[in-house]
């Protein structure tokens, strides 16, 4: 029973970022803790979900400060690129970061990319969604990517929707 000379233990993994071989910066990662994966609330599906994330002043402040951090440690502030997922409640949450970083930096480039799911083929060549579809998901994912090239192209410099698929995920 003992263990391998060298082996050391596992540090524990709680986030996804846990899993990276990159070690990220603390105040990179912000934990939103409405939507831990091991709770036993819903999960981040709805546009509005994510934009009224940001209308709590206390996360708002908090992003700020983090925000200011990274900037006040730039020799000289280009700009901005933004990721986001288009299809989920994240959507909402990057229509807010990039609104205020163009009220904030307005004479900076804000990038923008606007991320979809893939469709992969299974054995038959039939196209799959990697998430499962039901009306419902279906109506979230339409109006979650409609709101989302909207309102990110509306607060970037430029903004480039980007998916393996023709149809950015969208059946």
């Amino acid at each position: 029973g003992a263990a391998p000379a060298g082996a050391q233990d596992s540090p524990s993994v709680r986030l996804w970022s846990d899993y990276l071989n990159v070690h990220l910066h603390p105040k990179s990662v912000h934990v939103i803790r409405q939507y831990l994966h091991d709770g036993d609330c819903g999960c981040l599906e709805a546009f509005g979900q994510g934009e009224s994330l940001l209308q709590d002043p206390a996360c708002v402040e908090e992003l700020e400060d983090r925000l200011h951090f990274f900037v006040e440690e730039c020799d000289y502030l280009q700009g901005f690129q933004v990721l986001c997922d288009l299809h989920n409640g994240f959507s909402g949450v990057g229509a807010k970061v990039t609104e205020l970083l163009h009220d904030e930096y307005s004479q900076k480039g804000i990038l923008t990319w606007g991320l979809t799911p893939v469709l992969v083929c299974s054995s038959r060549f039939q196209l799959l969604d990697v998430f499962p579809q039901d009306p419902q998901n279906s109506f979230y994912r339409l109006m979650n990517t409609a709101l989302g090239i909207a309102h990110l192209s509306r607060h970037s410099s430029l903004f480039c929707p980007m998916s393996l698929s023709g149809s950015l995920g969208i059946k």
